[in-house]
């Protein structure tokens, strides 16, 4: 009954073979929620997660979504003691959309299959094995100890994919049912595989078109060239004024307030590059910040796609119309609701009134923020160090986004979140995988993670 002995029983469940298993027959459940296709596999996927739960001494129900036509949740608790400290964990089994053809050969989306110190599948790195990870190791944390000496609830989720429909509404109904004192979550990648990750956040993000719709169809651009404006260059036009030439943000709005003397400090430092990923850019984005300022402390703008035309088959015309759409990553200090009407003015200031703003139905999560100082991020870096050896990367927030909001606006809590992915995992994309050596590692932070929590020394006190 030792951490030693829990972190080996976690470990051991990778190096016996069974993780692998367990994560293969979550991969196999096909609970995309991007298309129609998808939608009866994900009730399947709470469905067979619940017997897991079960077995560890949870009460679980699935609930029906609160918006109509969104997937439903899973809600489950194991309390031992209601004056023990309460942990809420979170994860989502729904995955983006399979891509089958574009998976390398042999590789296909829906079969776990092992390549070397890679596991591929999707949903590997997002978000299937993250959540399984942290029940394993409070499973073997239980087995060790014959108790956790703490409460568990869960949310277990499958929309997140499509912008978490329900997940708020769900919390404003059940906000005392989910009572806890931290969340300690896993999502997203660390920044280098070999060193554990925390981050207390993530940036927001806001998608949008632009579009110039000048006329009915095209028109020959020998007969009408130099006559017709042309809806491309307008707009490519319109889009050079957003950014400078190195993609320094021009619009003051946009421009954040939060990066401060203890944000800079807290990503002083830190690693960006990452062996597997793709080469920085040195002279991108803002000249006066570090990269880890830019991508973590700092927002960004991204144009994801430009369409004028037939670009797969061009034909000799002035084309109608042209769309960019375009995203907005953005940190805390940036406010939203003057996003796009800044935008707005900042487009007419330069002339491009014909140039229209449309805004996407499908919402990102807001921006969150929790204080590197906050005694839950001590109390689990020291956890985290203790088992590595070295002390992890600690972000204020993650660069990308997450339903974070969702936890510390309205369950008002600290959120705590220990990433078991990296960032060249390909999630989002044909061939996502996750790194074996990552697994078994993040098994053995877990399990000494919640070890140490149900040993209750510096355990911060109850909310």
């Amino acid at each position: 009954m030792t951490r030693t002995a829990a972190i080996a029983a976690a470990t051991g469940l990778f190096t016996s073979g069974r993780f692998t298993k367990d994560l293969a027959k979550l991969v196999a459940i096909p609970s995309e929620s991007q298309t129609p296709d998808g939608a009866p596999y994900l009730r399947q996927y709470l469905e067979a997660f619940a017997p897991r739960l079960t077995a560890l001494g949870f009460t679980s129900e699935i609930i029906e979504n609160l918006v109509k036509g969104a997937p439903p949740l899973l809600l489950g608790e194991r309390i031992e003691n209601p004056d023990l400290p309460t942990i809420l964990t979170y994860g989502h089994g729904d995955v983006t959309r399979a891509q089958t053809a574009q998976w390398a050969e042999g590789l296909t989306p829906f079969t776990l299959t092992e390549r070397g110190e890679k596991l591929y599948g999707r949903g590997a790195a997002d978000n299937k094995v993250q959540h399984l990870i942290n029940i394993s190791a409070l499973e073997a944390v239980l087995a060790t100890r014959g108790t956790l000496g703490f409460n568990v609830k869960i949310v277990l989720e499958m929309g997140e994919e499509t912008g978490s429909p329900g997940l708020a509404e769900t919390f404003h109904l059940h906000k005392e049912r989910l009572k806890s004192d931290v969340l300690i979550a896993s999502d997203g990648p660390r920044l280098q595989p070999d060193t554990p990750t925390m981050f207390m956040g993530s940036r927001g993000g806001l998608n949008f078109d632009l579009v110039v719709d000048l006329r009915e169809g095209a028109h020959h651009s020998g007969n009408w060239g130099g006559l017709l404006a042309d809806p491309a260059m307008i707009l490519a036009h319109a889009l050079a004024t957003i950014t400078d030439a190195r993609g320094q943000l021009q619009i003051p709005e946009w421009r954040p307030t939060s990066i401060t003397p203890a944000i800079r400090e807290a990503l002083k430092d830190l690693p960006i590059a990452e062996a597997d990923g793709p080469e920085i850019d040195p002279d991108w984005g803002e000249a006066s910040l570090t990269s880890a300022e830019r991508a973590y402390g700092w927002n960004s703008f991204a144009i994801l796609a430009m369409t004028a035309g037939v670009p797969e088959a061009p034909v000799n015309a002035i084309a109608a119309s042209a769309r960019a759409t375009c995203q907005l990553r953005y940190v805390v200090g940036t406010d939203t609701a003057e996003i796009l009407p800044s935008l707005r003015r900042h487009l007419d200031k330069h002339g491009f009134q014909r140039v229209e703003i449309r805004e996407m139905e499908r919402g990102f999560f807001p921006a969150t923020r929790l204080s590197p100082d906050h005694p839950w991020v001590r109390f689990t870096a020291a956890s985290l160090e203790k088992t590595a050896g070295k002390p992890p990367h600690i972000l204020p927030n993650l660069a990308g986004s997450l339903p974070n909001d969702t936890f510390a606006d309205i369950l008002c809590l600290p959120t705590v979140w220990v990433p078991h992915s990296y960032r060249a995992c390909s999630q989002h994309a044909p061939n996502e995988h996750v790194l074996k050596p990552v697994c078994r590692d993040a098994l053995a932070l877990m399990a000494g993670l919640f070890w140490d929590i149900g040993e209750g020394e510096g355990v911060p006190s109850k909310a």
